[in-house]
């Protein structure tokens, strides 16, 4: 005959069984926590060094449009200057002003722009405020990474108070968090994903 456990032990072991059940739910759940809080946090890295980088970018590019700038306009005052001298010179010092004020004012177009080289002002400030527009995109997508392992890193110590406590209103807490933090990380990867495709293709 089979030995009967008396009724009080077989509402023990249930409760225990069943407490039993919800750490091992609250454990994978704090496992899950921690992979979705590696992840954010390698992918706000990663747009923590694209933004610095595209910011570097752009602070390089203003710098060589300005410096074509004061090129262009010591040219273009060079070549008026020599201009005004050109009434008072014979016939051949007036071909060779002419032939340098031409030269002068090729070098002043091609410097406004020259899109074989991309090195010309337009294509210069077009590239500059792309990286801009880069730049802004990553620190975008950095402070959503950076919200979203907050609120990983929340509830993952909501859900171990849970375990501790035995309160099932924590867990509760812990599953929110840990869906804001989702939501969060979406939203930066979704400004990370548009980094390159926000105006089209990157200017050369």
């Amino acid at each position: 005959m089979a030995h009967e456990h008396p009724p009080h032990e077989e509402a023990e072991e249930a409760a225990h069984n069943g407490a039993s059940g919800g750490t091992k739910r609250l454990a994978l759940l704090i496992a899950v926590l921690a992979l979705f809080l590696a992840i954010t946090e390698t992918l706000g890295k990663s747009a923590q060094t694209h933004a610095l980088s595209s910011n570097i970018e752009a602070s390089n590019l203003w710098a060589f449009f300005q410096a074509r700038t004061a090129r262009q306009t010591t040219l273009r005052a060079a070549a008026e200057q020599t201009n005004l001298l050109v009434p008072g010179l014979d016939s051949n010092g007036r071909t060779a002003a002419d032939k340098q004020i031409a030269a002068w004012n090729a070098t002043i177009e091609r410097w406004e722009s020259e899109p074989s080289t991309g090195e010309g002002r337009k294509e210069l400030a077009a590239r500059a405020q792309y990286a801009e527009t880069e730049r802004d995109k990553g620190l975008a997508a950095y402070h959503a990474f950076e919200y979203a392992s907050a609120a990983f890193q929340v509830a993952i110590v909501v859900a171990s108070a849970s375990i501790i406590t035995g309160v099932p209103i924590l867990a509760l807490g812990a599953v929110v968090l840990g869906c804001v933090g989702v939501i969060l990380g979406g939203i930066g990867y979704f400004d990370l994903g548009l980094l390159h495709t926000a105006h089209g293709a990157k200017p050369h």
